[in-house]
């Protein structure tokens, strides 16, 4: 059954209601929670179905090889690294290709020998079950607001927050023109244009931007792919013009987590305050707890 058909069962059914219960129906319809299980699934499956289509777009550790700077620093942590988009892989998905062996989770400690060691994970991308969190959990109802991701790369925020919120306006900033065609392709194919827009930008040239976004979204947006001196120089410019008074920021990782590393302590007093998030109220059988915990949501003052 496609739309149309669908739409027009609903109408015969509604035709069926007696008159003085139609209004009752229809309001059960708006405000009634026993919808809301069939909605977000139907949500999780759009979102599940856009990753399927970036997975058959993108190499296995979905980064193209422009991105020099962050798979250096991944190769010079402690303990070997390797990006596995949380969006495009979720656990099913992981460990189907760790059976068939595309992916691993382990890594050799003597060559040729089975001594292993687990790898490290790291991604740039929220899960679809951390997008859930966010904008059902974390963030406020978003009506008439504008959300900005900064390095959108394959556009999940956007995508998660087209699924679970109603901001009116979702801008993704990407300095990649191979992701801003990514994300483009994407949002032509799935008809998402009406609310989402991917800027080709720097994020030091978007002023004006900044100062009307309510809701700003960093998820390890600086740290694998700048230098120290352009982290600096990106995030004075954010705090210079990310103003608007009860605007609300959510970083991956915290704000003194990356600020710290960047020992800019003249970066951080009296921009923002940090607000609680109750990392316990929502509960999904592929939900990272740890992963959770690494997002951080704070207010301009």
């Amino acid at each position: 059954m496609d739309v149309c058909e669908a739409k027009s069962e609903i109408k015969q059914l509604l035709n069926k209601v007696k008159p003085s219960e139609l209004p009752k129906l229809l309001n059960w319809i708006r405000t009634s929670d026993e919808l809301d299980e069939f909605l977000s699934d139907n949500r999780k499956k759009v979102l599940q179905n856009i990753a399927e289509d970036l997975r058959e777009r993108l190499p296995p550790d979905a980064m193209f090889p422009s991105e020099r700077t962050a798979l250096c620093k991944m190769q010079q942590c402690v303990r070997p690294t390797v990006h596995v988009d949380g969006f495009l892989y979720d656990e099913e998905e992981l460990d189907s290709r760790c059976e068939d062996g595309t992916m691993s989770r382990s890594y050799c400690l003597s060559c040729g020998s089975h001594r292993t060691a687990p790898l490290d994970f790291i991604s740039h991308s929220f899960s679809i079950s951390e997008l859930h969190f966010l904008f059902e959990n974390v963030l406020p109802d978003l009506s008439g607001r504008l959300l900005v991701d900064v390095g959108s790369r394959l556009g999940a925020v956007l995508y998660g927050g087209y699924m679970f919120s109603s901001a009116s306006q979702l801008v993704g900033l990407e300095i990649s023109d191979e992701f801003v065609k990514l994300q483009n392709e994407i949002l032509q194919k799935y008809k998402l244009t009406d609310r989402i827009q991917v800027i080709h930008s720097d994020v030091c040239v978007q002023n004006v931007l900044l100062q009307n976004a309510d809701v700003l979204v960093m998820n390890n947006v600086f740290e694998f792919f700048l230098e120290t001196s352009q982290q600096v120089r990106a995030w004075s410019f954010i705090m210079e013009n990310f103003r608007k008074k009860g605007s609300l920021l959510v970083t991956v990782p915290s704000l003194q987590e990356s600020l710290n590393t960047l020992q800019q302590a003249a970066l951080q007093p009296g921009w923002v305050e940090e607000l609680p998030v109750d990392y316990d109220v929502y509960v999904d059988r592929d939900m990272d707890a740890d992963a959770l915990q690494q997002i951080h949501l704070y207010r301009v003052l």
